[in-house]
């Protein structure tokens, strides 16, 4: 057996040990995963609020009580979360947002809420049509695409 033939199987070898791992080191994490959305299921509630602000921020800076900071895992302090202030009855509160709904929330409009704690899963417009929720906003690639494709004549997708 040659040399290159040798080498090749070991870097074959150790990529196939790799994909095995991650394969198993991702069914954990979505175990993981569904176990506390099942969680956030059971504890959510439907709240009426006024969104006063709302930023992507570092967990130190938003405000947040001391008790959920130390919690976190010390590599989340460091990312930034999506951060809504709202007036729930007549406190104002930071509340960390889904990031999947953080572009939907309207800024200085009351909305119905749903909060699992202080995390907020969904919003409704509680006042006013659904059209006054902001669209979604596109990347700058998706917007770079979709420059090109008029220019070329052809349909945006």
């Amino acid at each position: 057996m040659s040399k290159g033939l040798i080498i090749t199987l070991i870097i074959l070898a150790v990529l196939i040990i790799i994909a095995v791992v991650l394969y198993f080191l991702g069914k954990k994490a979505q175990k993981r995963q569904d176990e506390q959305r099942e969680q956030i299921d059971a504890m959510k509630q439907t709240v009426s609020m006024l969104i006063i602000d709302k930023k992507k921020m570092r967990l130190k800076d938003a405000g947040l009580p001391q008790a959920v900071i130390d919690q976190t895992p010390k590599a989340m302090r460091l990312s930034k979360l999506p951060i809504v202030k709202a007036k729930v009855g007549p406190q104002v509160l930071s509340l960390v947002c889904d990031a999947a709904i953080y572009d939907s929330i309207p800024v200085r409009k009351e909305v119905k809420a749903t909060v699992s704690g202080i995390y907020i899963t969904s919003v409704k417009g509680l006042h006013g049509k659904s059209s006054d929720m902001p669209v979604k906003k596109k990347s700058k690639f998706k917007q770079l695409v979709e420059q090109a494709q008029e220019k070329a004549g052809a349909k945006p997708l």
